[in-house]
């Protein structure tokens, strides 16, 4: 009786894991029909009828993003909303330019991990991991080398080089991967966050 009952547990622990993930696509392809008023966890699907290939393309992500900027850098997505066919399938891409210093500041991917290959020049990279360990995880990357974002996790990159520019591949396992900058959340919420709380958290004063 008693293994059975643990057998109906772990049975409903595994459906409920089950369910807590993306539905696989029902169809060969949803792609998003940005033009739809009806709302809906995802985009509504185009007509199959209408859809061609453009639907499914993306042009430019060879040209270098504008870096001219506070943070030297610039993200260029290729995700569900420049290539509706990516609808439900559950993956995006991006290009990260870095001028000499530049930097992407600490962010997270709330509903994405990443994956980043360097194309060019030199990452100095990583993820803090969470509560209570806030253990940091960082690695200097070259041409060629591979690292990977864990699904939440505050991560950064940036390229330590004086001289030269960098450039990186960024794959993300979500059609729309969310972008939460930490600094540009807690200070330039609107309205914003008291003064007097932001003090007490970061233990500085006003």
């Amino acid at each position: 009786m008693a293994s059975a009952l643990f057998m109906v547990v772990l049975l409903a622990m595994a459906s409920s894991v089950v369910l807590a993930s993306d539905p696989s696509p029902l169809q060969d392809f949803c792609v998003a029909d940005k033009a739809s008023p009806v709302l809906v966890n995802g985009l509504v699907c185009k007509n199959p009828k209408d859809v061609v290939a453009e639907d499914f393309f993306f042009q430019g992500l060879n040209k270098a993003g504008n870096t001219k900027n506070k943070q030297g850098s610039n993200v260029t997505p290729v995700n569900v909303m420049q290539i509706p066919g990516l609808n439900t399938l559950g993956i995006s891409l991006a290009r990260l330019d870095f001028a000499p210093y530049g930097l992407v500041p600490p962010h997270t991917h709330p509903r994405a991990t990443e994956i980043l290959t360097v194309i060019e020049g030199t990452l100095h990279v990583g993820f803090v991991t969470s509560n209570t360990q806030n253990r940091l995880i960082f690695k200097v990357l070259n041409a060629g080398d591979v690292f990977v974002f864990p699904v939440g996790l505050v991560h950064f990159q940036f390229n330590p080089d004086m001289h030269k520019d960098a450039v990186a591949i960024s794959g993300l396992s979500s059609q729309n991967p969310g972008l939460n900058i930490i600094a540009d959340q807690v200070f330039g919420s609107g309205p914003k966050i008291d003064r007097g709380l932001l003090a007490k958290a970061f233990q500085v004063d006003k």
